[in-house]
């Protein structure tokens, strides 16, 4: 099956996926990993996305650790995998929600994010897009983020080693932050970032003339 098949997917299965709660940075980082060793040609198809903001309060639908028949969430930030392999079909691996996996772009986007005219103005939400190559090679966590004062963790860590770059032991802060110019790749507002990934089908009939 190629990956221009219409039902060909990066991952056969999420119990098939390094996951561990509450290191969705690092969960996405694995997946990028995977589709290098497994699918190398789809690498540049596909991104790692950051969501946050200057408060780091992120209204979420649809996740697990939600609460409520909507199952909302408020995070600090929060990572999901993009696959982009046509310019009409976007599809999102998020580990931590309750639609499938995956799910389409505009469904996984209009379930999870709704509008940013659902909620108030420091709850809005910006998306730092970062090209799965690029990701892979300078994303770092030594996962200070994760102990409390004491140095006791607030959540169980991943049982292999912490992800470093030669250069740099934690470089996270810098993709959590959404500041455009500062970090890599590029941050977006939810209108542009729907804009920029979701392309629906042209659905203009051309008439032929007789």
């Amino acid at each position: 099956m190629s990956a221009n098949d219409a039902n060909f997917m990066l991952f056969s299965s999420i119990n098939d996926c390094s996951y561990v709660s509450c290191y969705c940075e690092e969960n996405v980082w694995k997946l990028c990993e995977q589709v290098k060793k497994t699918h190398p040609a789809e690498l540049s198809k596909c991104y790692a996305v950051f969501v946050s903001n200057e408060r780091r309060t992120v209204p979420l639908w649809r996740q697990k650790a939600g609460r409520g028949d909507e199952k909302l969430v408020i995070w600090d930030y929060h990572v999901f995998f993009m696959h982009n392999p046509s310019p009409n079909r976007c599809l999102v691996f998020d580990m931590d929600t309750t639609l499938p996996f995956p799910t389409y772009f505009h469904k996984y986007v209009t379930e999870t994010f709704r509008s940013d005219y659902a909620v108030t103005p420091e709850h809005h939400r910006f998306f730092r897009v970062i090209p799965a190559e690029k990701y892979l090679a300078e994303f770092s966590s030594d996962r200070r983020h994760m102990r409390r004062p004491d140095g006791s963790w607030i959540k169980p860590p991943p049982s292999y080693a912490p992800i470093q770059t030669s250069t740099n032991t934690h470089s996270l802060d810098d993709f959590i932050c959404m500041k455009p110019g500062k970090g890599p790749g590029s941050v977006y507002d939810l209108l542009h970032f729907v804009q920029q990934f979701y392309k629906p089908p042209d659905r203009n009939i051309t008439k032929t003339q007789n």
